[in-house]
């Protein structure tokens, strides 16, 4: 009974986050979802990541080992995912990146931070950071065919990881009046994911049943797969 309420307790506020907005766009709210997603790209998860990343309470070891994870992670499921595309006929170019970028931010950091706490929290941001980076600046080559440097130096997110790294490396804390601006923005960014992947949700419409459920089960069971692998390899507990 008291796993089922720990569980429970990890479980809800992101059952109550994304079913409050699947119940919101269910009953034709409007959800500007594009503004959503950008505010919370370009605003919400630099901030939170670079005040994360400032009051890391993990060793740099740690730090490096979540790093090294993620970039691994993400190169195998470059490999799968090629491999999986190639044996259904599909084009990389249209699903390679949603095989390669799993949806670290949404589910993950909620899962993390109600799950493992504050310190569960930053491993999690420190791989999503990795994947962020490599989501706006990667994928979006794959997606179109091309990189375009203009649009990467838009980013923000690379240049809150940099930022924060002399913070961290001196574990020097943040001056308050930064702390508390970066500390507001960063509150909102969880909320709003997780509004927006239940937005997101009650707009799906599947074109082809049979292969999103392949494709899903390539995501889900190649992150399982490669997930306990690299956890054991790299000693992650």
């Amino acid at each position: 009974m008291d796993t089922l309420l720990d569980l429970s307790a990890v479980i809800a506020p992101v059952v109550a986050g994304a079913g409050l907005g699947f119940l919101w766009a269910r009953l034709g709210q409007p959800f500007p979802h594009d503004f959503v997603t950008r505010l919370v790209t370009m605003v919400g998860s630099p901030c939170l990541i670079g005040l994360s990343f400032t009051r890391l309470s993990v060793d740099l070891a740690s730090f490096g080992r979540m790093a090294g994870a993620a970039l691994l992670a993400m190169a195998c499921f470059a490999v799968l995912g090629v491999v999986a595309l190639r044996f259904m006929g599909l084009p990389r170019h249209s699903f390679l990146p949603a095989l390669m970028f799993p949806n670290a931010g949404n589910m993950g950091l909620p899962l993390c931070l109600y799950a493992f706490g504050q310190e569960g929290l930053t491993l999690a941001i420190v791989y999503f950071a990795v994947f962020s980076v490599a989501q706006f600046t990667l994928g979006a080559s794959i997606a179109a065919g091309s990189a375009s440097a203009r649009q990467i130096l838009r980013l923000p997110l690379p240049y809150a990881v940099l930022a924060s790294m002399p913070f961290l490396a001196t574990r020097t804390p943040l001056p308050a009046v930064v702390a508390n601006v970066l500390e507001l923005f960063a509150g909102v960014t969880i909320p709003l994911m997780l509004l927006a992947l239940g937005v997101s949700l009650a707009r799906l419409r599947v074109a082809s049943l049979g292969r999103a459920l392949a494709l899903a089960s390539v995501r889900l069971g190649g992150g399982v797969v490669v997930g306990v692998a690299l956890s054991w390899a790299l000693g992650l507990h």
